[in-house]
């Protein structure tokens, strides 16, 4: 079975505690997981924000920020696997030796953070190279990677394909604090130029759109490969979808 592993962006997964889309997710992963060998890595959302805040205005160090976003990543990463039940590996994998392991199971397997100033997206690319994944998903709040914000710049231009250098490019400007809100983090994407593994950026906030990407191979968001791994093309069909799906790109 091919192996995927997905970066499950904290602010979509839990927003908050109070609005959380677990529930939501649970059913499109179990599906998934029958299709594929699966690992996902949840980030801390809202609600590290605030411990981060909070440990700030006390005058706590970037290090004390740091070990309170782990620890609140592994909590939301409890929380998935409360949800997906007998569908999961019953522990938060807290290494990647321990992911390599639970994967063994043959179930999800779930991961938080790992490493203080890094992020989950950093975790997830490091894990995709330790298990020889076929694929990166980075599962976030836009729909791809884009020449700014979209957020505060109307004229930001979403790209459909980026080489793992240009995807460097784009990243070294990126302030590296805990809990900073950014597509990706320079340690990710080294990562992910030296693994080769082609990332795929989409909007998670919709649960299917993973299905889709997946499954039946159309997505809207950001494919980072080497030039002539193309979404519609054989050699990345190969390499990063389930047997015999070809990708699209889809209009949004």
């Amino acid at each position: 079975m091919k192996k995927i592993v997905i970066s499950l962006g904290g602010s979509i997964l839990v927003p908050s505690l109070e609005s959380n889309n677990i529930a939501r997710y649970v059913s499109v992963l179990k599906k998934i997981s029958e299709k594929c060998r699966l690992f996902v890595v949840v980030g801390g959302g809202g609600e590290a924000r605030r411990y981060i805040g909070v440990a700030r205005s006390l005058g706590g160090g970037e290090a004390a920020a740091d070990e309170l976003g782990i620890m609140v990543t592994r909590l939301n990463a409890r929380l998935l696997i409360a949800g997906l039940g007998e569908a999961a590996y019953p522990r938060v994998a807290e290494n990647y030796t321990e992911a390599l392991e639970f994967a063994l199971s043959k179930k999800i397997v779930v991961m938080g953070g790992i490493t203080p100033a890094q992020t989950t997206d950093a975790v997830s690319a490091v894990l995709a190279e330790s298990v020889g994944a076929d694929l990166l998903i980075n599962a976030t709040s836009i729909d791809g990677i884009y020449s700014a914000d979209p957020k505060k710049d109307a004229s930001a231009v979403r790209h459909d394909h980026l080489t793992p250098r240009e995807l460097l490019e784009i990243l070294t400007a990126n302030r590296m604090n805990a809990g900073a809100n950014t597509v990706l983090d320079i340690v990710a994407g080294k990562v992910i130029e030296r693994s080769g593994i082609p990332l795929l950026v989409i909007d998670g906030r919709e649960p299917d759109n993973l299905y889709r990407a997946i499954v039946e191979g159309t997505f809207v968001g950001t494919i980072v490969s080497e030039e002539g791994q193309n979404p519609g093309r054989p050699g990345l069909t190969g390499n990063a979808t389930i047997p015999g799906i070809r990708w699209q790109q889809k209009e949004p």
